[in-house]
């Protein structure tokens, strides 16, 4: 069955120390798909025809210059812009200011720069593999006892991927399944919520020069793990 294949990045997440494996998932398919980007591969006319039309978002454009690889990344950009100038060239706005004003946001190149400024390389090929791994997730807890000990055991979820983890169960699971899945994906996020919350609110203690003397506990890195709950792995390396 398919779902094995991704089983070892699955597991190796949720073996992490991390306030979420699903973010750990998602920053090794990143991490992976910038490396790709820049590797041998962006030689490769299929992958070039790809990068030319998708372009690459504000935050993945950076990580894939910060690679290092300067020709590459000419390369990359040159190709694109080609084709990017090629397609517009094609049906610029133009004429009177009546004209211009009149369903400017439906003119053909409009669509097309909207549409441009919502894609990207390396976003498109994270979502190709990430649904699989979320997929594989539910797999794993329905054939392998081991995984879902290792599931119980985490500590829990940021907010977008608990949602995420709610809504595939809802697809792929039914009867006991879900509503074990479901129960025990509640506790986990709301126990490691408060757990993070609790851990802020002690660090604001410690700033309270009535606090001066009281131990840290498990407080000195709170809020960079709340940003993960939050907001994702992002900040996790920050």
């Amino acid at each position: 069955m398919k779902e094995t294949l991704y089983s070892i990045p699955v597991n190796d997440a949720f073996n992490s120390d991390c306030e979420c494996p699903i973010c750990r998932m998602y920053k090794t398919l990143e991490d992976d798909s910038v490396d790709y980007t820049m590797g041998p591969s962006y030689m490769e006319d299929d992958t070039r025809a790809l990068t030319d039309a998708q372009g690459f978002c504000k935050h993945h454009i950076r990580m894939v210059y910060n690679k290092d690889n300067r020709l590459g990344m000419a390369w990359v950009m040159k190709t694109h812009f080609d084709k990017v100038i090629k397609d517009l060239k094609k049906d610029l706005p133009e004429g009177n200011a009546k004209a211009l004003k009149k369903g400017i946001e439906n003119h053909s190149a409009i669509k097309y720069i909207d549409k441009l400024n919502n894609t990207c390389f390396v976003c498109n090929r994270i979502d190709n593999f990430f649904d699989r791994y979320v997929d594989t997730v539910l797999f794993l807890w329905k054939s392998d006892s081991n995984f879902k000990e290792l599931y119980k055991n985490s500590k829990g979820f940021c907010i977008e991927h608990y949602g995420v983890l709610i809504k595939a169960a809802a697809k792929h699971l039914k009867g006991d399944d879900l509503e074990e899945f479901v129960k025990i994906t509640n506790d986990l996020f709301i126990t490691n919520m408060e757990r993070v919350r609790d851990d802020v609110a002690w660090f604001i203690n410690k700033n309270d020069y009535n606090y001066h003397d009281e131990p840290w506990y498990n407080a000195k890195d709170s809020v960079k793990r709340s940003l993960i709950k939050e907001s994702g792995y992002i900040h996790e390396e920050k």
